[in-house]
């Protein structure tokens, strides 16, 4: 006869770990995805995040509403977030093959509760990999002034005058969660980049710093990028969808877009050698943003389970 399982006895939970903004394993950005959180509280998520020691790990658990795919909660190694780019596209792509996968389907939609509100993610399924599309909860607002170049400069290991490109200035931005934005002259310098704890946290605050240039590894791209977040825990993000969120509002303030739809690809994580690619499409309507979609890939890579 089998044991009555006592008080404190482990439960079993399903996860499974996918390289987010990618198509090939081993590259960009990994994602655990506990699938199984019913009973964890705060405080043994973040210990579980910490545990898998990645950007973010998501805890999955079911829907408040009934038209909805799943609740999440957003963990890096040190504080939750309401909002994650790459969750957001690991998660729904892992959802959909669990719920679809197996039925000859190849598009779907996944809506995720996130602290920030619903996200519709629209999905488009391959054999354990996809894509995921989503239109971003919180439009970004006008960057604000990112503060003092030469303590940024000095922040990130460059001069000051490496700091800046054409009309493009260091700037604060908001997609629901807060980066300073730092243009760098070329990849040269952008490479070079490192963090100095001494002046990171007098520049930046508890913010990402999201570095960026135009140069880029593929003509067919539009920027390269690194994000630095040492207070989220995150020595180096090798791809970070709430920041190009964000950038959206970056990149209407200084290139002033047309109006109606474009479209952007930005590079990231090649100096930490996982790449990385974010797709970017925003709309303008009247001079304003109407609109802001994050895009990209996902591979499982991985799945197991927790005894915790």
């Amino acid at each position: 006869m089998a044991k009555t399982p006592t008080a404190g006895t482990p439960k079993s939970r399903r996860y499974a770990v996918l390289d987010v903004f990618t198509s090939k394993p081993l590259s960009g950005n990994p994602l655990a995805v506990v699938l199984d959180s019913e009973g964890l509280d705060t405080q043994r998520m973040q210990a579980i995040a910490a545990e898998f020691n990645l950007s973010e790990t998501v805890f999955v658990a079911p829907a408040s509403h009934p038209a909805h795919s799943a609740g999440v909660r957003i963990f890096t190694p040190a504080r939750e977030l309401p909002f994650a780019g790459h969750p957001t596209v690991g998660t729904s792509i892992l959802l959909a093959l669990d719920r679809f996968g197996g039925t000859g389907m190849k598009e779907g939609i996944i809506v995720l509760e996130e602290s920030i509100g619903a996200v519709r993610c629209g999905v488009k399924l391959g054999a354990d990999a996809g894509y995921a599309e989503f239109d971003i909860p919180v439009l970004p607002g006008k960057p604000d002034n990112g503060g003092d170049r030469e303590l940024i400069a000095a922040a990130v290991g460059l001069e000051p005058s490496e700091v800046g490109f054409e009309n493009h200035k260091p700037t604060k931005c908001s997609a629901g969660v807060d980066f300073a934005f730092v243009p760098v002259r070329d990849l040269k310098r952008l490479n070079r980049a490192q963090v100095s704890s001494r002046a990171f946290e007098e520049a930046f605050g508890d913010r990402g710093a999201f570095l960026y240039t135009r140069e880029t590894q593929s003509e067919a791209n539009d920027f390269q990028a690194r994000m630095f977040a040492p207070a989220h825990g995150i020595a180096e993000d090798p791809a970070t969808g709430s920041a190009v969120a964000a950038f959206a509002g970056v990149v209407m303030h200084f290139d002033a877009p047309s109006p109606g739809m474009s479209r952007y690809r930005v590079e990231q994580g090649h100096a930490m050698g996982r790449p990385s690619l974010i797709e970017l499409e925003i709309e303008i309507e009247n001079k304003a943003l109407s609109a802001v979609r994050i895009g990209g890939k996902a591979v499982v890579i991985g799945r197991g389970e927790l005894f915790v």
